[in-house]
């Protein structure tokens, strides 16, 4: 079983193309497996092709309750209206959130109208990193783009994602890669490595090749979003 830390909020940027929509999705799912209280806050309102609203029916059935904009899970109503529902969960001291914000520095920007509810001593910003993008693909580049994230919220980011992937092409070296490039992210810039993040397919194998690392948490992920993009 996964363990997570004491934090009740948990807010998820990334990179276009980093993953965080599907880390945040998985994310959700198994913090309510553990019988949490789990709210999805959907404000990626930047990017058309990937939205955890998507998977609504899917998250509320195994008791993810998901909030987006005012026009609920419509997938074509691209519009920056945020549900005021959201401030329910964030204001519920029970319940366990998970934030998918949108992507790269601009499409964080959304953040800051919830600053209020972001303390330290309750929330995490969590930067998914896809060492394969190839605007995080090194050192300056992926600290470059957290650097501009932080800038534009104001918060610091506290923990650090490993989702290197080249989707179905992805081996477990390009996952080993990624963990590479975030311990060095993370020791420069003071911050948490969490998780690396690998499909269920890869998981024995990679389990197998990083038996040395004694820091190589492994968060195993479903395709919830893209499997059947990826098959048409």
């Amino acid at each position: 079983m996964l363990t997570f830390d004491d934090k009740r909020i948990r807010v998820v940027v990334g990179h276009y193309g980093s993953g965080k929509t599907e880390f945040s999705v998985n994310y959700a799912l198994k913090l309510a497996e553990q019988g949490n209280k789990t709210a999805l806050a959907d404000l990626d309102i930047a990017n058309p092709y990937f939205r955890s609203r998507e998977r609504q029916g899917l998250l509320e059935e195994q008791g993810v309750r998901v909030y987006s904009n005012i026009f609920g899970y419509d997938i074509t109503a691209d519009l920056p209206a945020i549900t005021a529902a959201i401030r329910g969960p964030l204001e519920d001291p029970l319940c366990q959130i998970v934030i998918d914000a949108g992507g790269d520095h601009l499409g964080a920007r959304i953040l800051i109208q919830f600053d209020r509810y972001f303390d330290q001593a309750d929330s995490d910003f969590f930067c998914v990193v896809n060492g394969r993008r190839p605007e995080t693909s090194t050192l300056a580049g992926a600290m470059n783009h957290i650097f501009k994230i932080e800038k534009e919220t104001g918060r610091r980011i506290t923990g650090l994602i490993n989702n290197t992937h080249l989707l179905k092409e992805t081996e477990a070296e390009d996952v080993i890669r990624g963990y590479h490039l975030c311990t060095e992210l993370s020791s420069r810039l003071g911050v948490p490595f969490k998780y690396n993040c690998c499909v269920q397919t890869l998981l024995e194998e990679l389990k197998q090749k990083t038996i040395q690392y004694q820091d190589f948490h492994i968060f195993p992920m479903r395709l919830y979003m893209r499997e059947s993009w990826l098959d048409r």
